[in-house]
């Protein structure tokens, strides 16, 4: 027997559809704006490509491929976890759903881990943006630093978004838990979904530029 409990709609709603219509339109344009972010983001970075790619170039060939590619393939791999949660969500398989949303919050902090090394890495080696730049290898290439202010302000905001998400589905995990999301209100679950999808699109497009531009 369901142990999944009935889900009311606010009063200021006329129905669970309406209540569902909205929250969905609200997360859209949420989405909207962390797109625009990254958008800004991006357009900085070609601009200052195309003005200067050698300095692209030479900076990124001090990240690590391997790396970046192994949490490219985590990242993807998330994304068919969380798509697992929900669709459990949907048909109230509680205990799968669960596992599913564990799975990827594993991911969430192995991606973060595996930046934590790459982070120490720079750091050791003074490749830092600004006037904390103090490598060697690179002390004849001019604003050298700048390569490493996009890498770090780029990647250290997405990370932040990869620590958010996770946060957020360990929420939606108390909630299947708790009874409180199932079949009859998923909502949470779809809209965390998303979020985490974009954040996993965004990483598709940061590995190739900061990566594999050299």
């Amino acid at each position: 027997m369901s142990t999944a409990k009935h889900f009311h709609h606010a009063h200021h709603f006329d129905s669970a559809e309406h209540q569902y219509d909205a929250s969905k339109q609200g997360i859209w344009l949420f989405l909207v704006t962390e797109i625009l972010m990254f958008g800004a983001l991006f357009v900085g970075y070609t601009i200052y490509h195309s003005l200067h790619p050698e300095i692209f170039h030479a900076g990124s060939h001090h990240l690590s491929v391997p790396m970046g590619a192994f949490n490219t393939v985590v990242l993807l791999f998330s994304s068919f976890t969380m798509a697992l949660g929900i669709h459990f969500v949907q048909v109230d398989k509680k205990k799968e759903a669960i596992i599913a949303l564990a799975v990827t919050v594993l991911c969430a902090f192995t991606f973060m881990v595996v930046k934590y090394f790459e982070y120490s890495a720079k750091i050791h080696h003074g490749l830092l943006p600004g006037k904390f730049f103090v490598n060697t290898e690179m002390a004849d290439i001019k604003n050298a630093a700048m390569f490493f202010g996009f890498y770090f302000v780029m990647t250290g905001i997405h990370g932040s978004h990869v620590l958010i998400g996770a946060g957020l589905i360990i929420w939606v995990m108390i909630k299947v838990i708790k009874g409180e999301v199932n079949s009859s209100y998923y909502t949470p679950v779809e809209g965390v979904g998303l979020f985490w999808h974009v954040v996993d699109l965004i990483w598709i497009y940061l590995f190739p530029l900061l990566y594999l531009v050299g």
